[in-house]
Parts: C-alpha cells; structure tokens; sequence
C-alpha cells in the first residue's frame, strides 16, 4: 500500500481511455489502435541483411569526430547475414509515451521497477556535469526522485516515457496481453532492425549521412550540445528543435510510416546481447541466445552521438536498468 501511495504521490495517475481498436473489414488491416491508445503499423514479412562490416576505417572517414578506439568496439555488428521475418506483425507506430504508460500503471496497479525497488532512476542535473566535470557519467542517479514521470526535465504525456526497466516494458506487455486477448511483446532485435531499416541498407534509415538525422531523429546535435560543453564536438551541427525528449512522431517516418527508429530514446528488445552471436544466427525469425546476462537496446536517444543512432547499431543493459535515455516501443503478433 504504501509503494501505491507513493507512486500517486509523485505522478498524477489518469484513469484509463475506453477501448478504441479500429479494423479494416474483411481484411487484416495496416494500422490498428488499443484501448491505451497506442497506433501499430503492420510490417509485413520479408528477407533483409542485418548487421554492419564497416571497418575502422571507413567509420573514421564517415565519423571523423569520434575516437578511432571506439570503432573497434562495434565487432558485435559483424559478420552482416541473411534474415528472414516469416510473420508479418504490428510494430507500435511510436515509442510508448508518458501517458500510454501512466494509463498502464492506473489500470494494472504494476508499480514500476525504480519505485518498487525503492532506488529510483536516473535525471537531468543542469550543475551536475560540465565541460570541466570529471565525472563519467552525464546523469545523476538512481535517486529516488527520478523516475518513469521524472527524468529531470519536463515532458508532456506525449513524449517518449523514459526510465524504464526490461521488465518494466514485459510487464506492460503482458497485462495488454491479457486485457486485449492478443499477444503483445518487445520485438525481437531482428524484427527490430528489419523495422528500422524499412528496405534500406544505409547507416540510417533515410541516407549515411549523419548530418540528414534531424530529418527524422531527435540526437546529440546544436540544440542538446551547450547543456554537455565537454562532449560538444560529438553534435551534429544541425538543429532538431529539442535539447531534450520531443513529442513522439516531430520528425519525419521511415519508409513503412515508422517514427523515431533513431533517436528519441532508446528502445528495449526482447534479445539476450552475445557479442559472437550473428555468427550463428539461424536465418529465420532469430531469438537472440537463450541466456545471458545483459539485454539488447536499440536505436539511440536524444543524447545519442549519430555513431550510436546507427541502425545496425546495438547495445545492452541489465533487464532492471533504469535510464533517463531508455525508453521502449511494444510489438503486438498479428
């Protein structure tokens, strides 16, 4: 009871939407809402080649800002393979916002991971990093007054929700599971990738040049940079308009009408992360291992350096993992 009070305490809790699910008649449709209001885009089967073999080389060329020791650690993107998606299924058309994911918590009565936990998450400090900063770390926590509804900085109910753990995204999957009678999931990181790619073979999804990411990603760039002055040079020099989150879906979609596959924030995924793990890949619908220790994110955030936003980029966290960078997009099977 006392964790319940605590989480009305510090977020507001609206009382959920009526369920809403719009079909196509006699036809399995493109698009479909639920009752928490989250919009999915039907992807629909087919082959693609993931992962990435540019060298050290070629990224120093494509990244000249970055470490050059920094590319020896994207081995895990090789060798590129074959994959093929044998199902169609929906994939949600935009990341989970604040306030899909507060109408989860008001429906379910889950308590999410940082509150249970009783450690809380992580947030934006404006004095807490600087140019002169020794600190690795660009954000303070986990502290209790961080969480799902406080990143330290503002957002509104459609933003990106942030400060979620992997089990927090499979919670919320399961209770729409059950409340929906369809079976709601994180992607897996194959599905992932064929989603963001959208037929392309490019760095990004629209092009290679880091630069054309404020078209269709919120990143690092000129609006973020003067709040992290010591990373400054990692910006791209464009402006997206927001030095934090942005309103889900500000930029434009991918070619099969996804939005914010880069950047935003970063997206959990069913897989456990093997860094020899496309080695052996099987070719059809790939799992990811079955142990580990660490589980895969995807896409990159909005203090994500354009090297990260990558789409064949991949990195990983411990499934009670609570960022003010990681958010999550839920996949529901046709």
């Amino acid at each position: 009871m006392a964790v319940h009070m605590l989480v009305a305490g510090w977020c507001a809790i609206a009382l959920a939407a009526e369920v809403t699910v719009a079909k196509a008649p006699g036809a399995v449709p493109s698009h479909i809402q639920n009752s928490l209001g989250m919009k999915f885009v039907l992807v629909p089967a087919g082959a693609f080649m993931m992962g990435s073999d540019a060298t050290p080389a070629v990224l120093a060329l494509a990244y000249p800002q970055d470490d050059p020791k920094r590319f020896q650690d994207l081995f895990d993107e090789a060798p590129v393979h074959q994959v093929r998606i044998t199902q169609g299924f929906y994939l949600g058309q935009f990341e989970v916002t604040v306030g899909q994911f507060r109408k989860f918590l008001t429906a379910s009565g889950y308590v999410p991971e940082s509150i249970a936990d009783g450690t809380g998450g992580y947030g934006y400090r404006a004095d807490y990093d600087s140019a002169k900063s020794v600190r690795g770390d660009a954000f303070e926590g986990r502290d209790l007054k961080y969480s799902w509804c406080n990143p330290g900085f503002p957002q509104g109910d459609d933003h990106p929700v942030l400060n979620v753990t992997w089990n927090d995204a499979v919670a919320m999957g399961k209770w729409l599971s059950t409340q929906e009678k369809a079976a709601y999931r994180l992607p897996t990181e194959a599905e992932w990738e064929y989603a963001c790619r959208a037929g392309s073979r490019t760095r990004y999804s629209n092009g290679d040049d880091p630069e054309s990411l404020v078209k269709v990603a919120n990143i690092f760039d000129a609006d973020a940079k003067p709040h992290w002055l010591r990373w400054s040079t990692q910006a791209v020099s464009q402006r997206d308009g927001f030095a934090f989150t942005a309103p889900v879906g500000s930029f434009a979609p991918n070619a099969w009408g996804l939005y914010d596959m880069h950047g935003n924030a970063w997206e959990w995924v069913s897989d456990w992360h093997a860094d020899d793990f496309y080695a052996h890949s099987p070719v059809d619908d790939p799992q990811g291992p079955a142990t580990g220790r660490v589980r895969v994110r995807r896409g990159g955030s909005w203090h994500t350096w354009s090297l990260y936003a990558r789409s064949a980029y991949r990195n990983w966290n411990t499934p009670q993992t609570r960022y003010t960078l990681v958010g999550m997009r839920l996949a529901r099977e046709q």
